[in-house]
């Protein structure tokens, strides 16, 4: 049974990339933090690009002299601005600085251009998008290593920028400005702050033993010194697999180690590259291998089986990449992005305990084991009405239908849930300017808005009111078929029309009833295993999920500005399956009512009322409806992304997983383009790793997508697009893809012109 399991776990979800995200700081589309007067540029923006980072460091200094609150000159002992970082961004904003006449200083720990100097000789340099002019002055026309830096230095000589050698341990808000405190130096004042240092923090370590011998190094700058010597390469990353190359091609004896066993990371280009030197026997490939131990001769790898294998060595390249600097931003309070902060416990503590609040008190106030919420914390709205007479108690007329809506809770929960959508879906369309995402958000709140509140609450109340469903014909028909409790009972049941559009097991008391409905059996037959999967096949598990379903219409638009929060990794890859255990909830269940429908003296009819509303704690009703859905669903909203619900637990999206396996839909990628930047996989809020797919140039099939276009639109080079197995393009549906930001022309131009976007 457990291999079972293994292999349907592994069908499903457990073949499936599961890449993490990079702990950065949170930087808002201008640069600016949660510390005033703080811009952070270059690499920490999100996207490692030279253009971009050249235009992030400009733009700052411009937004700066924008600021109405900044003024140059005045105290000659607190400077305008302060750089902190000579590299591409860093000497971008120094060059606009100096243009702008401010009185600056450019700090830098170790020498201008630290990082292009200590990439491997004859590196290729990827200069994207082609047809963009960063702001500022800085240009870039080499295309391999040297040329671009001797351009690089030439244009910083130009402009007479000289970096000040400083190590900046952290800057500290103080009256009037801020202060920035240099290891061994005074603290120097200065009324804003531009941080420019990238990613250069600490090397990773392997932390086994020998790693500190003399011949284990972090970096490779030339090659050639290594003809005819026995090195190892330590990483899976476009670094590693470059440095291979070169050592291999200038007569070197590789041997490469990665802990995987195979390459998510690097560009096709080098994977090409590596696999013609592997096979010609130039370099020796030991995947899903980890270093043990380092000595003066060998070195110790072990494989996932435990079995050793020991290499002869001369030099030991770990080149698996640096961790972010965060420490220096943490010294200076700037917020880290994914940090389980205490103000992050404290808030989403609270979170839960309101929406604990709010879902009992959508509920009646009903607690567990027969308790109630007290009288304060569960306030009657129909009392706020009772008192009212006249037009409100007009039999069948609208303001009689209003006032028994406002009684119920659930009218009033309903109603915020549907403004939540109009509001933060304008903003989801102001602040993403595409056609897709303006039509997709459109869709989902009319949705919301029409079926899902209009219809249950006013208009079918008022034809019911006014005889439509009980005068013959096809009005009582619809009504005792779809909004009775049974035959013989009165159409009344107008919650029943929220099933026209959630779907079973999404919303399941329209089946779960004592006596069979089966228009209602019937249409939801037809819905879920005919409709559904249907559509599921043609445009993928997103044609529903993200624009049609109301878990999806909250988490597009309140929870757009949350997706990167998303959790991301093997672990919570895992955890997808917990879906699967609801759908089974939901099956077993289903199979116990038909039963006691067939054998109604078998006394199944208990046990269903038991598993769907009676057990304390455990019942469907209160464990899945209740709790993981509105309770942690919606508490989790701005601390793990919008989708926690529809990622983790909802059985529709979970049985959408299995019919998503047969999809023809998919994410495609040009990966002679992709840059590895991991921009698609941190947006997206399904914790799908996107780059793994991108950067290999195979199509990304993961089920979990649900159509959101963040991936695609966020893509700096325009990698990626929307389409279906066997077609260019997918009719109709993705051609409005069209219009989406392909470059970082685009992606800059929102920078200019914030408020347009």
């Amino acid at each position: 049974m457990r291999s079972v399991i293994q292999s349907y776990t592994h069908w499903l979800h457990g073949k499936w990339p599961a890449g993490s995200v990079e702990k950065v700081p949170r930087v808002n589309d201008d640069g600016t933090c949660n510390i005033p007067g703080i811009r952070i540029v270059g690499d920490l923006t999100g996207v490692p690009l030279l253009k971009f980072s050249a235009d992030t460091g400009a733009r700052a200094v411009r937004e700066i002299l924008a600021e109405k609150n900044f003024s140059k000159g005045g105290d000659a002992a607190v400077l305008d601005l302060a750089i902190i970082g000579a590299g591409v961004s860093g000497i971008s904003a120094a060059i606009e600085a100096r243009k702008a006449g401010l009185r600056f200083c450019l700090y830098e720990s170790a020498e201008a251009f630290s990082t292009i100097r200590n990439f491997p000789q004859k590196k290729p340099i990827f200069t994207y998008p082609t047809d963009m002019e960063p702001a500022g002055e800085m240009r870039f026309r080499g295309t391999i290593k040297e040329e671009l830096l001797t351009e690089l230095v030439a244009q910083q000589a130009r402009h007479g920028i000289e970096p000040i050698p400083a190590h900046i341990e952290r800057v500290a808000q103080v009256e009037g400005g801020l202060e920035l405190h240099v290891l061994k130096g005074e603290p120097v004042r200065a009324k804003r702050v531009i941080v420019a240092i990238g990613r250069t923090g600490n090397f990773r370590k392997l932390n086994v033993p020998g790693e500190g011998l003399d011949q284990v190094s972090n970096r490779l700058i030339d090659s050639e010194g290594f003809a005819g010597k026995r090195v190892l390469v330590v990483g899976g990353g476009d670094s590693a697999l470059e440095a291979a190359i070169s050592l291999a091609e200038s007569g070197a004896s590789v041997d490469l180690s990665y802990r995987k066993k195979e390459f998510s990371r690097p560009k096709a280009g080098n994977l090409d590259r590596l696999d013609a030197l592997s096979e010609a026997g130039k370099i020796r490939l030991h995947l899903g291998t980890n270093v043990q131990e380092i000595d003066d001769t060998q070195v110790t790898l072990c494989g996932e089986n435990g079995c050793d294998t020991v290499i002869a060595n001369d030099q030991v390249f770990v080149l698996t990449g640096r961790e972010a600097p965060l420490e220096f931003f943490r010294r200076s309070g700037i917020q880290i992005r994914g940090e389980r902060t205490l103000a992050f416990r404290i808030t989403l503590g609270f979170a839960v305990l309101f929406s604990i609040w709010l879902y009992h008190w959508k509920k009646g106030g009903k607690l567990p084991f027969g308790a109630q919420l007290p009288a304060w914390l569960n306030p009657q709205p129909g009392h706020l009405f009772s008192s009212l007479h006249g037009w409100w108690d007009t039999a069948g007329s609208l303001g009689n239908i209003l006032k028994t809506a406002v009684a119920d809770p659930g009218f009033h929960y309903s109603l915020a849930y549907c403004l939540c959508v109009l509001i933060f879906g304008i903003r989801r369309i102001r602040r993403r300017r595409t056609p897709y995402v303006k039509l997709q958000t459109v869709s989902l709140t009319l949705v919301q808005w029409i079926p899902l509140f209009i219809l249950p609450y006013f208009v079918l109340p008022y034809l019911g009111a006014n005889g439509v469903f009980s005068h013959g014909g096809i009005g009582q028909w619809f009504g005792e078929t779809f909004l009775s409790n049974g035959p013989g009972t009165p159409p009344d049941q107008y919650w029943r029309a929220f099933g026209f559009i959630l779907a079973w097991p999404l919303f399941v008391f329209n089946l779960f009833t004592d006596a069979p409905l089966w228009g209602w059996l019937i249409l939801g037959f037809i819905q879920t295993f005919v409709i559904i999967p249907l559509i599921v096949w043609r445009w993928g598990k997103g044609a529903y999920c993200g624009w049609i379903c109301s878990c999806g219409a909250l988490a597009e638009t309140m929870g757009d500005a949350h997706r990167h929060k998303m959790p991301h990794g093997r672990f919570w890859n895992k955890l997808n399956m917990v879906g699967q255990g609801v759908l089974a909830f939901a099956f077993i269940i289903l199979a116990v009512r038909i039963v006691g429908w067939i054998f109604p003296s078998s006394g199944l009819d208990g046990l269903f009322k038991r598993l769907l509303y009676s057990i304390p704690l455990l019942n469907y009703s209160y464990l899945v409806d209740l709790w993981l859905a509105g309770i942690l669903g919606v508490a989790f909203y701005f601390h793990f992304s919008g989708r926690i619900w529809c990622r983790f637990a909802c059985p529709l999206a979970a049985l959408m997983h299995i019919y998503a396996r047969f999809t023809r839909f998919r994410i495609f990628a040009d990966k002679d383009r992709c840059i590895s930047c991991n921009v698609c996989t941190s947006v997206c809020h399904q914790g799908i790793d996107v780059m793994a797919f991108a950067n290999k140039g195979k199509p990304m099939e993961d089920p979990e997508c649900v159509r959101c276009s963040a991936c695609v639109q966020s893509c700096p080079t325009g990698v990626l697009s929307f389409g279906r197995l066997g077609a260019k393009t997918d009719d109709g549906f993705e051609k409005i893809f069209d219009t989406l930001p392909a470059s970082l022309v685009q992606l800059a131009e929102r920078r200019k012109h914030p408020a347009k976007h």
